[in-house]
């Protein structure tokens, strides 16, 4: 029967759905982060009578079809990249960018990743960092007992370095753009890779350009709303319940019929 299969595939939809859902949740402290949802597309249709066919020899036309759809397919998974609520942190290297824009992140086999996670440290050469001691790009170095450092909302480093009243500057911090943010690929550590359908990456430095600004001491959260996962949660699990009553009862529809036919 036609409805085992087409309940069949709505149940792995959802399955998936909660998938989705349950990474969401997981991540819900997670610097930088950007949610997902599921979008669903209709499987194909199967055609008994067609729209618009002739219903005589006088010319009148079937005003609707007769269709009989497959089920349903995930048809993407694509990310909100909406701003997350900024909280501070009391350290002079977090950096949150409000506004658009990434993180440009050298990774050890040369490539650029790129991240809204602006936790970084400095390495032993005081070269400024990611948690996973990727380099930020440009490169950014504050000497050994450089005091005071600042990171303007234009992303212009400065400190006090010894032997100076005045402050130095250090370097430029620059973000990139992208025309389609959510055709970026997720690889993890909170970073993300430039693709075909994300396009080339526009670099500019912060506030310039409808580049956000940058905010010191800072740190964005993830833009994961509880309340509005565990309602999504909910729904998702009533669908699953649904299309699984679906199965019970085209499963009870096929047990009749063979009783029928042992009789």
């Amino acid at each position: 029967m036609r409805a085992l299969h087409t309940a069949a595939t709505g149940m792995m939809a959802q399955e998936l759905n909660v998938q989705v859902i349950s990474n969401n949740i997981a991540n819900v402290r997670t610097t930088g982060y950007k949610r997902q949802r599921v979008q669903f597309q209709d499987l194909l249709y199967e055609s008994l009578r067609r729209s618009g066919s002739a219903t005589s020899d006088q010319g009148t036309q079937l005003p609707a079809g007769l269709e009989v759809g497959s089920g349903v397919k995930t048809g993407s998974t694509p990310r909100v990249m909406s701003q997350g609520n900024l909280t501070s942190t009391e350290k002079e290297y977090d950096i949150a960018i409000r506004g658009d824009g990434f993180f440009r992140i050298r990774l050890p086999d040369g490539r650029t990743a790129y991240s809204r996670d602006g936790s970084f440290e400095l390495d032993s050469q005081g070269q400024l960092v990611t948690r996973e001691g990727y380099l930020v790009e440009p490169g950014i170095t504050v000497p050994q007992g450089a005091r005071s450092v600042t990171i303007g909302a234009s992303g212009q480093v400065q400190a006090t370095v010894p032997g100076q009243t005045l402050p130095q500057t250090l370097g430029q911090i620059q973000l990139a753009r992208f025309v389609n943010k959510t055709g970026l690929e997720s690889m993890g550590d909170n970073l993300f890779l430039e693709t075909a359908a994300s396009g080339a990456p526009l670099d500019g430095n912060p506030g310039a350009d409808g580049f956000g600004n940058l905010q010191q001491a800072y740190l964005e959260e993830a833009n994961v709303n509880a309340v509005t996962e565990i309602s999504s949660l909910i729904a998702a699990q009533r669908a699953y319940e649904m299309n699984s009553k679906v199965i019970t009862a085209a499963d009870q529809m096929l047990s009749s019929t063979s009783q029928m036919f042992r009789g």
